[in-house]
């Protein structure tokens, strides 16, 4: 007898599992509720409206409208076309130029332009501008001019992808901001077709191999052949509230002799503990070091120098060598010279970090 209503017992509990697993299936079926890309993932939560403001009429072509009334959320809404799935929305975070594209692949692309032309956004649009649409073959790619540098949580539910701003240090603890010199018109020194613009390039692509696959997470102010104003590098330092700003560039002189492995800093601003000058040095050791090169010493910053004059951060310029000297030319053409190079930089921040811990 015993047995039996042990049995019976574990039978009903059996059920009434069964029956808790299934409601639960059905719930997150029902709510439909998928990341996007591999942001972080939260709930849509509802907040009282604050001040109220007329909707935003486009002024210009392809001007997505901004329904700033419409605020019963803490997210900024995108509103998406009913055959939309989640993974044709990629979010893209042109953090240099303060905006977040918001693409749509589908081979139904092109229809989505009628939908956007009659659907605006909405929600908490506080950190956002002004926003547009271009139109690609089999792509539709909403643009958000927004107020500042964000990360970027998100959901796709109901049709509507939800998006959340998130200061950068809310995200990630440790920020370091490289600024690979020279871009576009700017070739910085420039020896027999072989320009500084393309070799600073190579070793912040070869550093974001390596900061990839870390805990810090790195800002660049540039990875292809733009070259964005002093202001703008700088600005990049001071909306993430990046703990260093680390310059790249390549020296040159009339005395071809000249060669070696330097660094600049700004002694004229102070940063207690550790500043411009200890960053620097540290640059400089560790480059050398990776390299097996030559210390050409620290170099005070001059007035030409506008990135180092203006950081308010630890700020350094590493100097990987002189274009004008035959043989470091060579080197510097080199991938694994390139990586030797990335190597020491990137042991640099390591170890900056592990003494600021100490």
């Amino acid at each position: 007898m015993q047995q039996n209503s042990l049995m019976k017992s574990t039978l009903v509990y059996c059920i009434l599992f069964v029956a808790a697993a299934m409601s639960m299936m059905l719930y997150y079926a029902a709510t439909k509720t998928v990341g996007v890309t591999d942001l972080a993932q939260d709930e849509v939560v509802s907040t009282l409206p604050s001040e109220l403001t007329a909707p935003v009429t486009p002024a210009q072509e392809n001007e997505i409208v901004i329904n700033r009334a419409e605020k019963n959320t803490n997210y900024f809404c995108v509103p998406m076309p009913e055959n939309v799935k989640a993974e044709e929305v990629v979010l893209e975070n042109h953090y240099m130029d303060k905006e977040l594209w918001v693409g749509i692949s589908s081979e139904q692309a092109q229809e989505y332009e009628a939908f956007y032309e009659a659907n605006g956004v909405y929600g908490n649009c506080n950190n956002v501008t002004n926003g547009r649409f271009e139109m690609e073959k089999e792509r539709i790619c909403l643009r958000f001019a927004l107020t500042g540098v964000y990360e970027y949580r998100s959901i796709f539910e109901d049709h509507t992808l939800y998006v959340e701003f998130v200061p950068s240090k809310e995200v990630y603890e440790k920020i370091v901001v490289i600024d690979p010199a020279y871009g576009g018109d700017d070739r910085g020194v420039t020896v027999d077709r072989v320009m500084s613009k393309d070799i600073t390039l190579d070793i912040a692509k070869a550093l974001k191999t390596m900061f990839d696959e870390s805990d810090i997470k790195v800002y660049y102010t540039r990875m292809d052949d733009s070259n964005p104003a002093s202001a703008q590098r700088v600005d990049l330092a001071v909306e993430t509230k990046a703990d260093m700003l680390i310059r790249i560039e390549v020296g040159g002189d009339e005395n071809s002799k000249l060669y070696g492995t330097s660094a600049v800093y700004n002694s004229k601003y102070f940063i207690p503990g550790f500043g411009n000058v200890e960053l620097a040095d540290l640059l400089e050791r560790e480059v050398v070091t990776s390299i097996s090169g030559k210390a050409g010493g620290l170099i005070e910053s001059t007035a030409a120098d506008e990135v180092l004059n203006s950081a308010t951060v630890p700020t350094a310029a590493i100097r990987v060598g002189y274009l004008t000297n035959s043989q470091e030319a060579i080197l510097l053409q080199r991938e694994d010279y390139i990586k030797r190079i990335a190597e020491g930089i990137y042991n640099a921040v390591i170890k900056a970090y592990e003494q600021h811990e100490q």
